[in-house]
């Protein structure tokens, strides 16, 4: 008790116990936290068949929670800043508690989705995101990028756990009794974890040099441009990269309902797909202290095309499953690369809202790809070209990542000589 009462009273130095403790309970947080992102995927079949409304329509509710999700990290961020880690952290307990009251409530597809959107959005799922990736680059050094990558793995460990469980649920006793019962977890578990968030960040360090590398260093004028312009770019490639990633994990189960193989087995895929994700959040964490987060962030992108492109000649039964857990395995580590570009490239007192501005930029990505590629569905009758137009928005997102790191090493090489 004693140690725990050191990590609350006083500042930590980097990498130590208090700085891990803090990580576990910023993992276990987000694993809960998260759920609203991937349960309202799993229950699209049955909303959509009880509300009477069309595939689309139907994505609108996941489209609110992301956009929600992602105005709400820069909101929960800049409080953060300001006060600390567990105040957006609690106040988020509450609006994922309520979000799923009230869309259990719901007697339409109109306050569904104000609930996802306001509630487990805006007020909720936002605040055990970009704040807890922000508070963890702050408290790390050395190990910033495996760091990282345990913290955002709570978002595919919810991914992982979350759907099939629900399904179950949803087979036996209906959505509505699945998101009261989230509530009610939500609304007990979260508060509790939150306790776990005490004390002051660490001063900010410098990064120690890779073998053989400089290590990025915060700068005037990342890659070259003006920090607006610079911030700007990684946000249109955020955009890009998760239009891409939303097609298979938003209509996964849809997805196989369609070919016949029923949701159960497309929410197994989704869990399968997620499982894969976190261990490649923890080998994108190790790549990324190795060589930076841009070229992390290049790495994944070029995979995840790869991953999107064997979805189109390939649509059996044990196919799905596999290219299911390889595009988990290849695009893990992208988003959470995003965090530690901003934490190598810019100002660290400035974390909390550039780290869940350019993450914003992701879910916005998110939510734009679930509602495109359910309009794409819609228009052509057949996900097809659904996957086509993600891979066009994987191409856009390589084109930024390299640019950016072309003008890394530009102003590298200038700086040298």
């Amino acid at each position: 008790m004693a140690e725990l009462r050191g990590v609350s009273d006083a500042p930590a130095q980097p990498d130590s116990a208090a700085a891990w403790w803090r990580l576990a309970c910023a993992l276990a947080l987000m694993t809960v936290g998260s759920c609203g992102m991937y349960v309202v995927a799993v229950v699209l079949p049955a909303v959509q068949a009880e509300f009477g409304v069309d595939r689309a329509e139907a994505s609108l509710p996941y489209t609110a929670l992301m956009v929600g999700f992602g105005l709400g990290g820069v909101l929960m961020g800049r409080l953060a800043d300001r006060h600390g880690v567990r105040v957006p952290v609690l106040l988020g307990s509450a609006g994922i508690a309520a979000g799923f009251a009230l869309a259990a409530s719901a007697p339409g597809i109109g306050v569904f989705t104000l609930a996802h959107g306001l509630f487990l959005g805006l007020l909720g799922c936002s605040a055990t995101f970009a704040p807890l990736v922000a508070d963890t680059t702050l408290w790390f050094v050395r190990r910033r990028g495996i760091a990282v990558a345990v913290c955002a793995s709570g978002n595919y460990l919810a991914g992982a756990f979350w759907p099939p469980v629900v399904q179950s649920i949803v087979d036996g006793y209906g959505w509505r009794t699945a998101y009261f019962g989230l509530a009610g977890i939500s609304l007990v578990v979260l508060p509790l974890l939150a306790l776990g968030l005490r004390g002051r960040a660490p001063a900010f360090q410098a990064a120690p040099a890779r073998a053989g590398r400089p290590a990025p260093q915060p700068s005037a004028r990342p890659f070259g441009l003006a920090p607006a312009q610079a911030q700007a770019l990684l946000c249109v490639a955020g955009v890009a990269c998760c239009v891409a990633m939303a097609m298979p994990q938003v209509h996964i189960v849809a997805y196989c309902s369609d070919l016949g193989y029923g949701a159960a087995r497309g929410a197994q895929m989704m869990s399968l797909m997620l499982g894969f994700g976190i261990v490649s959040r923890l080998l994108s964490g190790a790549i990324c202290d190795r060589i930076g987060g841009l070229p992390t962030l290049l790495l994944g992108s070029a995979l995840q095309g790869l991953a999107l492109l064997l979805f189109l000649p390939f649509d059996g039964l044990v196919s799905l499953y596999v290219i299911s857990a390889l595009f988990g395995l290849f695009q893990g580590g992208i988003v959470p690369s995003y965090a530690i570009i901003v934490r190598e490239h810019f100002e660290p007192a400035e974390a909390g809202a550039r780290v869940g501005t350019v993450l914003m930029a992701t879910l916005f990505g998110m939510a734009l790809g679930g509602w495109m590629s359910g309009k794409v569905f819609d228009l052509t009758g057949s996900y097809h070209a659904a996957f086509l137009n993600g891979i066009a928005w994987n191409l856009l997102n390589l084109t930024i990542a390299g640019l950016l790191l072309l003008g890394w090493r530009r102003t590298r090489r200038l700086a040298a000589a």
